[in-house]
């Protein structure tokens, strides 16, 4: 038998998550059966999006039920396999996250290529979903085009640092929203043209509109609220929104505030578009390919902020909201 603790939903969050929602738990994990193997986390990830499946309401992905596993990315490696296609070793990632250790069917896990000598963690973050949302999000849903001016919010985070250092890398000024000097100051070495510190301008419309002042063709919106009434007000006709995240709505408790000029999305013939990154797993290919190269030049740079142990877990995911991470927000576990 192999000990593991898991973090379990214990009651659904009323606004901002706390400790008491959440619960560590002890399992005992027998040897794998047919077809089956054990996995020894070495990291997890948490995400925003993970606010979104503790509610009790029908979404893209089920909810979160009360007294189990939390689920997310993680990336280990196999400790004990009962499955020819995989060898005790062999470091694999999968979405059982929010544990140190899983048994789990080969097929629901996935063989990660170490070859390319990133760190394990990479495959969360630069080389993992959050980058495969930037590349989809920017080159697909937004259809970044030669010349544009492109406008991110919560740009120093793991999405919206990639999508920054993407743009740049096609050659376009590229302007990034985030809180504080130390997220700025990443930014600017990072190669963004116009850093705005939103927390330290008084008028975010006007911020935007003083960095580009004929505008803006694309927008990966990542907070919602006033950072899209901003990027309305400074969209120049036929620009081109994707809608990844809205992060400042995920743990509102009364009426959303939402933008008072979305009028303007019609005379300037905007197009707003979500997504979610499952559906462009097509590009996965190209994906690897590009950023292998990117990274390969020294072109990508990435942030990781990395608490330790399963303890720590439900806090690192708070952070989250509270803007207390740089980059990908990771658990070390083993």
């Amino acid at each position: 038998m192999t000990t593991s603790r898991e973090v379990r939903l214990k009651s659904r969050p009323e606004g901002l998550p706390t400790a008491a929602n959440f619960e560590v738990a002890s399992v005992e994990l027998p040897a794998p059966g047919p077809g089956e193997v054990q996995v020894r986390n070495h990291f997890m990830s948490v995400d925003p999006y993970m606010r979104g499946r503790m509610y009790d309401r029908p979404s893209y992905v089920p909810p979160f039920q009360i007294g189990e596993a939390l689920q997310g990315g993680c990336v280990g490696e196999v400790i004990a396999s009962n499955d020819p296609s995989l060898q005790v070793g062999d470091t694999v990632q999968s979405m059982l996250g929010w544990r140190e250790a899983y048994n789990a069917p080969a097929s629901a896990v996935q063989k990660v290529d170490t070859s390319s000598g990133l760190p394990l963690q990479a495959f969360l973050g630069i080389a993992g979903m959050p980058g495969m949302t930037a590349y989809a999000g920017l080159l697909r849903v937004a259809a970044l085009k030669e010349g544009d001016v492109v406008f991110v919010s919560a740009a120093a985070g793991a999405v919206g640092s990639v999508v920054c250092q993407i743009a740049k890398i096609k050659g376009h000024t590229v302007i990034g929203s985030a809180g504080g000097p130390e997220k700025a100051a990443f930014l600017k070495s990072i190669g963004v043209d116009h850093v705005i510190d939103y927390k330290a301008v008084p008028d975010l419309k006007a911020a935007l509109r003083e960095a580009a002042p004929r505008g803006i063709d694309v927008y990966f919106e990542n907070v919602g609220g006033e950072h899209l009434e901003a990027a309305i007000d400074s969209a120049r006709p036929f620009a081109r929104f994707a809608l990844c995240g809205m992060i400042s709505q995920y743990n509102e408790t009364g009426e959303p505030k939402g933008p008072s000029n979305i009028i303007q999305a019609v005379g300037k013939s905007l197009k707003l578009e979500g997504f979610i990154v499952s559906n462009h797993y097509d590009l996965l290919p190209d994906f690897l390919r590009d950023m292998s190269g990117w990274i390969a030049s020294g072109q990508l740079q990435w942030k990781d902020t990395v608490d330790e142990g399963i303890d720590n877990a439900a806090g690192a995911f708070i952070k989250l909201f509270k803007g207390e991470n740089m980059g990908k927000m990771l658990v070390k576990l083993s």
